[in-house]
């Protein structure tokens, strides 16, 4: 009896502890997601430290096949490609950046480049946490580069050599 007794005391007292943990984890609400700006300034830290694992984690899962592919058609690893094709180099001292601008599950911050101009960095949400979209981020370097070259086409076609005509003087 004496056994029985205590054993329903025990279950009880666990009943008890796991309603309160329940109601603490209520109230504690759900861990705050770190922002597109936190997840660059760990990103910047991980590059100085040359932590690989921490920078691949930091990227979307498009930015890693992207980098799967980059590393089977050069014969290099993942980790290779990671630690060469960063946003900035490990060098540099201070990397400014500003304007963090969210937009559901996309974002960007604005980051200061080696030209001294501000360029917007994409983010993307990824299960919960914000992730580098290096994908977006080289489209948007190809399309720029694209118009650069169809303006300069343009200017270079649109630009006609005078004819020389019977009044200029030989």
């Amino acid at each position: 009896m004496l056994i029985k007794g205590t054993f329903k005391m025990f279950i009880s007292s666990k009943i008890v502890l796991v309603s309160i943990f329940a109601v603490l984890l209520a109230a504690c609400g759900q861990p705050k997601v770190a922002s597109p700006v936190d997840t660059f300034k760990t990103y910047t830290k991980a590059i100085k430290q040359k932590d690989t694992t921490t920078m691949k984690l930091l990227l979307s899962d498009a930015t890693i096949k992207m980098h799967e592919r980059e590393a089977k058609a050069q014969g290099v690893t993942v980790d290779d490609i990671v630690k060469r094709e960063t946003i900035f180099s490990e060098n540099q001292k201070t990397v400014e950046f500003r304007n963090e601008k969210i937009d559901g599950d996309k974002a960007t911050i604005e980051i200061k480049n080696i030209y001294n101009k501000w360029e917007k960095l994409p983010f993307v949400l990824e299960e919960g946490a914000w992730k580098i979209d290096k994908v977006t981020y080289a489209n948007q370097i190809q399309a720029e580069i694209e118009e650069q070259n169809r303006k300069m086409d343009e200017l270079m076609h649109n630009d006609t050599v005078p004819t020389p005509s019977a009044a200029t003087p030989q």
